[in-house]
């Protein structure tokens, strides 16, 4: 049995080379890469075999799952790893060179734990840094790392955690959303509810944000469904969360604040569509404000908030 299983869902395959040669180019070897080809137009299987090693094992979907259902793909690549730890990498993202050796220490420190977790940079298209992701503290429990990401806070991706594959399993796979649009958050929510989350700040992964990502581009309106499903989750989760003793004085803002905090990710969620045809994604959710739950002030203040954040990414 391996020691990390490292998978890749592909379809896109511009940057798919340059992922695996940096997984490939581990310095700790103990791991298998799977590639889960989505039934993908480009040359994603021609890429894979350009790589002679003996660590890749290459799977093809009858059809093509898509983005909507990108968690089925994920939940797939659950069931065949072999490591007893996971990670889940974007066709597009890579990873530093000590990435799972990094992830290996953080393990022997925590060795009881579900869920592990690092510091990322993001990256433009030409590999070149945008921005550190936020420092964690090296060990925290669930309603402080709900809290945290909650308040925008922090910035994580899938790919920034590595499971325990058979907790992972136990607990259902990887949470099912539209687009994956706030899966990875529930799904390190549930990994680390009794146990709590172990934190590296080494910037061992790099997220690339592009036009390509689920981020930057899909279906505004199934965010938006997404984040409805979000916040009846959390209503539930909080419902039935036993708060440890350190944990109790954030359990309860979570339980004063959630309205406030999911509205504030709704607003969000339109800022990040805002950033391109704004005038036109204002309109289109203002449309649609009763369906969501939205008034015309969260979609001013999305507007507004659009502004700074392509600001922030041209830079």
């Amino acid at each position: 049995m391996p020691k990390f299983s490292v998978c890749i869902p592909a379809y896109k395959s511009r940057f798919l080379a340059e992922c695996m040669q940096s997984i490939l180019a581990q310095s700790l070897a103990d791991f298998e890469l799977i590639v889960l080809n989505d039934c993908s137009p480009e040359p994603v299987r021609q890429i894979v075999t350009t790589f002679n090693d003996a660590r890749i094992r290459y799977y093809e979907n009858e059809r093509n799952v898509g983005a909507v259902q990108l968690t089925a793909n994920w939940n797939k690549c659950l069931a065949l790893a072999q490591g007893e730890y996971l990670v889940m990498m974007g066709d597009d993202d890579r990873l530093e060179p000590d990435y799972l050796d990094e992830f290996a220490r953080l393990i022997r420190d925590y060795p009881d734990l579900d869920v592990y977790h690092c510091r990322s940079v993001v990256i433009n298209d030409r590999g070149e840094p945008l921005q550190l992701t936020p420092a964690c503290p090296t060990y925290e429990r669930v309603c402080d790392h709900i809290w945290h990401r909650l308040n925008q806070w922090r910035s994580q991706y899938i790919s920034d955690f590595v499971y325990r594959t058979a907790a992972l399993r136990d607990k259902g796979g990887f949470y099912s959303m539209p687009l994956a649009w706030g899966s990875d958050d529930i799904t390190a929510y549930l990994a680390c509810a009794e146990k709590g989350v172990a934190h590296t700040n080494r910037p061992v992964f790099n997220y690339r944000s592009n036009d390509l990502s689920i981020t930057s581009s899909g279906n505004d309106l199934e965010k938006m469904r997404a984040n409805m499903q979000y916040a009846q989750w959390l209503r539930d989760f909080l419902e039935n969360h036993v708060p440890h003793d350190t944990e109790k004085v954030v359990y309860r803002a979570l339980v004063r604040q959630q309205e406030q905090l999911m509205r504030d990710r709704k607003r969000y969620t339109m800022a990040l569509s805002m950033r391109s045809n704004g005038q036109a994604k204002f309109w289109m959710w203002y449309k649609h404000r009763k369906t969501f739950g939205l008034s015309f002030v969260d979609t001013l203040a999305a507007a507004i908030k659009s502004r700074g954040l392509a600001k922030r990414l041209s830079n």
